[in-house]
């Protein structure tokens, strides 16, 4: 008979502005089991693993882990309690060592004496013992990000965990290094786990998960095993339409070039070069795309185009000036928009309202001014479009930002990046973290952007599904280099382009072509 791991029963969670993440949730997880938990965005996901891991409370519910009713108040009594949580976002010490990171909390040693032979015994021993693979005397700094995932595993298991929680685990993952963490899930689950895996792929819920639970509006509107859905049935459950994974475009005829990128380098504090001579174009009526493992210096790259970061040497023009000495204001003017990686840090201001986010770009110039006063009626109108169109989860547009789930702050921010008059479009990871409804919509947008208003995009993703889907031509970087291009971004697989993400293979010069 399967053995109940843990039940989550008629869980409510109200927050103090009304609004309503989680209504008499019900959920399980059984031993052995990789149960998928999806849902669009604001359906209530984050916050009911939030409630699980003791982050958040709950007005109402009881939780149950071995069939016995436990009340989880931190993180820590979550932990204690068998509780494990591998977040989208590493917690990792940079400068320190993987054995140190993994034992930060609960050090070995005597009295206030850190015993460091210890701690590195004790953790190499659980990565042989689960084969992941992870050398514990590196530091984390020298780590690419599939082994750093392997650490924050490595951590969870080391303090004895039985139910463990991902939370979009393979997002920035090459399919190689997704294959790897599928086959050690597997292993983990066919040694009695039980993992809860949050996703928006569904290719990757179908092939790795035994059931799912759906989420809509904070309540659960489906679940099953997954042997008894597909892809179509999954996404309809979840956005009560059908969602088609594949976009269907005309071939780009590329114009006029609107943004050129000559000799670009960029030195960071530490004195690492994280791009190098880089070359490229954008030309309008086409989408480039820009693959590459994260930290190869496509955030660099974005942020120096969108004035975000100063360059260390190399020329940006953008619609015929150079964009050198410009405030950030000034190169939106240019004709930029941006949808920047960091939304919480570069996106929102958020101590204010999602109105004055969406007007924030346009107040420096007439669209809803009229001398020194702001067209407030105009301005209501098109906040409220914004929010309809995109479907942002929200009370009304006066609501300040904060209280919004992750993927419906970034609807805000498409919302407002594509309403304007830009023709360069910079798009760095638009759909990471938002769900397929909303994630194809966007991408729908980029793509008429291109071949309708002749829009010219930089898209930077870490979904290769999506780099092919919509771009036109695909270039990879690996150590702030272009090292491939490819010209037919339909016809390359993801396992080509994730073997000149990883620098198994480099493409010649003079087969790229021009750039």
């Amino acid at each position: 008979m399967t053995k109940e791991l843990l039940r989550m029963e008629e869980i409510t969670k109200i927050y103090p502005n009304g609004f309503i993440a989680n209504r008499n949730v019900t959920f399980s997880v059984n031993e052995n089991e990789i149960h998928a938990l999806v849902g669009e965005n604001g359906a209530g996901k984050t916050t009911l693993m939030k409630i699980l891991f003791g982050m958040e409370n709950c007005q109402t519910g009881k939780i149950y882990i071995s069939g016995e009713e436990v009340h989880i108040t931190s993180p820590l009594d979550a932990i204690a309690k068998g509780i494990g949580m591998v977040h989208q976002h590493f917690m990792q010490v940079p400068n320190l060592t993987v054995a140190e990171n993994v034992v930060l909390g609960m050090e070995p040693g005597r009295g206030p004496v850190f015993d460091r032979k210890q701690a590195l015994v004790m953790t190499q021993g659980i990565s042989n013992k689960y084969n992941l693979g992870v050398d514990c005397n590196h530091m984390i700094r020298d780590l690419t990000v599939g082994q750093k995932q392997k650490v924050e595993l490595l951590k969870a298991l080391s303090r004895g965990c039985k139910v463990l929680i991902l939370d979009e685990p393979t997002a920035v993952l090459t399919p190689q290094e997704t294959r790897e963490l599928f086959v050690q899930l597997k292993r983990l689950r066919d040694q009695g786990y039980g993992i809860i895996f949050i996703s928006h792929k569904l290719d990757e819920v179908m092939e790795l998960c035994d059931r799912v639970t759906v989420l809509r509006h904070g309540k659960v509107t489906g679940n099953g095993n997954i042997a008894d859905l597909d892809t179509i049935k999954l996404s309809k459950m979840m956005v009560e339409r059908e969602v088609s994974l594949k976009i269907e475009k005309e071939k780009a005829q590329p114009k006029e070039c609107i943004l050129k990128i000559e000799k670009l380098n960029y030195i960071d504090d530490f004195g690492k070069r994280t791009i190098d001579e880089l070359s490229f174009t954008v030309r309008a009526g086409e989408v480039v795309g820009i693959a590459g493992v994260e930290g190869n210096g496509q955030t660099e790259l974005s942020e120096i185009i969108a004035g975000l970061l100063q360059r260390t040497s190399g020329k940006i023009i953008l619609n015929n000036q150079e964009t050198a000495g410009k405030t950030i204001m000034q190169i939106r003017q240019m004709g930029m928009a941006h949808i920047s990686e960091d939304r919480m840090k570069f996106g929102i201001a958020n101590n204010l309202s999602i109105q004055d986010n969406i007007a924030a770009i346009y107040l420096a110039g007439n669209r809803f001014r009229t001398g020194p006063f702001l067209k407030m009626k105009e301005l209501n109108k098109f906040v409220d479009e914004c929010i309809n169109k995109f479907e942002v989860a929200c009370i009304d547009g006066n609501e300040n930002i904060k209280f919004l789930s992750g993927g419906n702050i970034q609807k805000v921010i498409v919302a407002r990046e594509f309403s304007g008059d830009a023709n360069f479009i910079i798009a760095n990871q638009p759909t990471r973290g938002i769900d397929i409804g909303t994630a194809d919509l966007i991408r729908r947008l980029l793509v008429r952007a291109s071949r309708e208003k002749n829009c010219a995009i930089l898209l930077i993703s870490s979904d290769l599904t999506e780099l092919t889907e919509v771009s036109d031509r695909i270039l990879v970087m690996k150590s702030g280099k272009i090292v491939a291009q490819f010209k037919d971004a339909k016809n390359v697989s993801d396992d080509t382009l994730g073997e000149y993400m990883l620098g198994v293979r480099r493409m010649a010069v003079e087969e790229m072509g021009g750039l």
